[in-house]
Parts: structure tokens; C-alpha cells; sequence
């Protein structure tokens, strides 16, 4: 056997592995959702084929709000969270005494187990005893009780800054991280010109954190349009499906009413757009990387 041929083998050995996690795992259950989306499966024994019902279902039904909905919160979610994350980096990494406690203290959300922290926006939340309900009595910014995951648009919002709450430590330290591996000279040059901080922040640290800012905002994307736990533990996607998303129209579809066909289209459907973004990212970086700013 020649060296090269051997060589190829040996690759094909040490890949192995990877491709057997990626063909049970990943593409053998991506196949049969595909496959299910087109059939009548449910809790009934006999199973039949119906070709594109379950996705001409979808565009019939209200489904088309759920994905409006799921984009409106998706999009402020993420925008909030790299906003602040980015502040709060900035914040981090400047000289100031305390900075390593203060580092320290940005932890808690991302530590806390998420199910944990979620019960407890759900106990501030609550109108009877909840702490925020009380401080705005307590303040005169409310008459009684609000109970902000009874009503439609506070429910919305509420559910929004839980998820930003819970996101925000990661983006922080990710891009404290991506500040930290910018040249210093560049801010030493920049301040012997008698440039300000807001001009060193705008001019050097904004377009040097441009490839961190577009991998951490679609990871932030991708994690965010697929969140169920904090919806679903808040509210469920109630009230009146006010902050029903489609992850959670999905489960109350294929889990709560037993459609497991109609479920699956709505899981390829959201498969769909989860790829669409993932092909939006790349080729955004290729073309950063290529130089390219078209």
C-alpha cells in the first residue's frame, strides 16, 4: 500500500467517529421529520401519506403571526442583549478599580441553572406577591396588583428581558474577550493624537469587533429563535398565545395535540429558516474575510 493511500485511510479512521455522530444523530433524525411532515402520524395505528397538507395547514392557520411574533421577539431579544453585552465589555475591560469583582458579578445569570433563574423572573413577576409588582405600588407607578404574565403585551415583554437577563453574561465575556485581543498600540497611538475615548471606541474598538459582533449576534439568533424553556415556564405561550413563538407552536402541535405529522412540518419550517440564517452568517464572513465590504 502507497504512503498516500495509506494516509487516506488513516483520515478516513480518525473521522469515523464525526461521521457516524453526524449521520445518527443529526441527519437520520432530520430525514424522518422530513419524511413524517408528509404523512397523517398521530396516536392512531395506521399512518397515510398526505403529500403537502400538513404545510398548506400551516399557511392556512394562524401559524403566519407565530412566525411574525417569533422574529419581533427573536430580534429585540438578540439587539438588546448585544447592545448591553457590548457596554457592558466595554465597561469590564476599562481600568477602573473593582473591575475583576465586577467581572466576577456578571456570572451569576449564566451560572445559575436556567430552569432556576426562570422560576425566579416568574416569582418577581407575579402581581399578588411579586417583587416588581410591589416596588411600583410602593412608588405610586401602580394603583393594585399587576400581573404583568397576564396580560398579552407585558407577558411579551417580560419573557424578552428574561432572555436577555440570562443572555447577556455570555455576550459580555465573549466580547470582553474579542476587546482584550486588540492591539493596545492602536489606542496608544490613537491617545497621544488627543483622541477621546467615545472617538477610540467608534474609530478602533466598533470596527475591530465587526467578525466577533456578527458570530456572537448569530449565535445569540440561532439559540433565541429556538428558546422554549424560558416561554414555556413563564407562560406557555399564553396568554391568548400572546407569546406563543414557533418552537412552542410546534410542541403544543405535535406533543400537546398528539399531531405528530403537523408537527414536523412546522419543525422542517423552522429548520428552513435556521438555515437560511446560517447561510446569511457565512457568507458574511467570507466575504470579511475575503476583504470584501460589498
Amino acid at each position: 500500500m502507497s504512503v498516500q493511500r495509506s494516509t487516506v485511510i488513516f483520515a478516513w479512521i480518525l473521522l469515523l467517529p464525526a461521521v457516524l455522530y453526524v449521520t445518527v444523530i443529526v441527519a437520520y433524525p432530520l430525514v424522518d421529520t422530513f419524511i413524517l411532515s408528509f404523512t397523517d402520524a398521530s396516536l392512531k395505528k395506521t399512518t397515510n401519506w398526505v403529500g403537502w397538507i400538513n404545510y398548506e395547514k400551516i399557511f392556512n392557520s394562524t401559524f403566519a403571526e407565530v412566525i411574525i411574533r417569533t422574529f419581533v421577539w427573536t430580534f429585540f431579544s438578540v439587539s438588546i442583549k448585544m447592545i448591553i453585552g457590548v457596554f457592558g465589555a466595554s465597561m469590564l475591560n476599562s481600568a477602573v478599580p473593582g473591575r475583576a469583582l465586577f467581572r466576577i458579578l456578571t456570572m451569576p445569570p449564566w451560572i445559575v441553572p436556567m430552569a432556576i433563574g426562570i422560576f425566579m423572573w416568574g416569582w418577581m413577576y407575579n402581581g399578588q406577591f411579586g417583587m416588581i409588582s410591589g416596588l411600583l405600588q410602593r412608588f405610586g407607578f401602580a394603583d393594585g396588583p399587576v400581573a404583568f404574565l397576564a396580560q398579552g403585551s407585558t407577558a411579551f415583554w417580560a419573557t424578552v428581558i428574561t432572555d436577555v437577563w440570562i443572555g447577556v453574561p455570555l455576550v459580555t465575556l465573549y466580547m470582553l474577550a474579542a476587546m482584550q485581543s486588540i492591539p493596545q498600540d492602536l489606542y496608544e497611538a490613537a491617545w497621544t493624537d488627543g483622541a477621546g475615548r467615545f472617538y477610540r471606541f467608534r474609530r478602533i474598538t466598533l470596527p475591530l469587533l465587526v467578525p466577533s459582533l456578527i458570530t456572537m449576534s448569530m449565535l445569540s439568533l440561532i439559540a433565541t429563535f429556538n428558546s422554549f424553556d424560558i416561554i414555556w415556564i413563564l407562560t406557555r405561550g399564553g396568554p391568548s398565545g400572546e407569546t406563543t413563538t414557533m418552537i412552542i407552536d410546534t410542541y403544543h402541535t405535535a406533543i400537546g395535540s398528539k399531531k405528530y405529522g403537523e408537527g414536523a412540518a412546522r419543525a422542517v419550517l423552522i429548520c428552513i429558516f435556521l438555515s437560511i440564517f446560517c447561510l446569511a452568517y457565512f457568507r458574511v464572513t467570507s466575504r470579511l474575510s475575503s476583504g470584501d465590504n460589498r
